[in-house]
């Protein structure tokens, strides 16, 4: 089970934390965008649309591992328009909670200036640990 981990003088994180602590089997995930697996093509919808399905193809990962939304513990986002993420914010985590939950492990975003597959605003790197006691809740909720 990964537990918070932050200077016990700082707040807590607006939407994730500062740092997890966890031991077990860990799962790495490689950059996922808002595509369709199968088709290979972009999901319509704009920035809320394809974070939704970027964060739907990690966990679909990491169930194929047999790991749960619960058991990141780390994500780094790749946006491509800042001015969309600030203006779709609420949206992108109104998506975020429907997929993963409420689950915040630490995050960054970081603004790049275009990603390899044209018409990708968003990619997400995830890592996952899955914990020795595999009687832990691992659904984010």
């Amino acid at each position: 089970m990964a537990t918070d981990v932050r200077p016990s003088n700082w707040p807590l994180g607006a939407g994730y934390s500062h740092g997890f602590s966890a031991e077990g089997r860990a799962v790495f995930v490689a950059g996922q965008i808002g595509w369709d697996p199968i088709t290979q093509t972009i999901v319509p919808g704009g920035m809320p649309a394809q974070v939704r399905q970027a964060l739907a193809n990690i966990v679909a990962v990491l169930e194929a591992a047999g790991a749960a939304a619960g058991h990141l513990v780390r994500l780094t986002w790749f946006i491509t328009d800042r001015e969309a993420y600030a203006r779709d914010r609420q949206a992108i985590g109104a998506a975020y909670r429907e997929v993963i939950g409420r689950h915040f492990p630490p995050m960054s975003v970081i603004v790049v200036a275009g990603l390899l597959e044209p018409g990708a605003m968003v990619e997400i790197e995830a890592t996952a640990v899955i914990p020795s006691d595999t009687s832990v809740n691992s659904t984010g909720a």
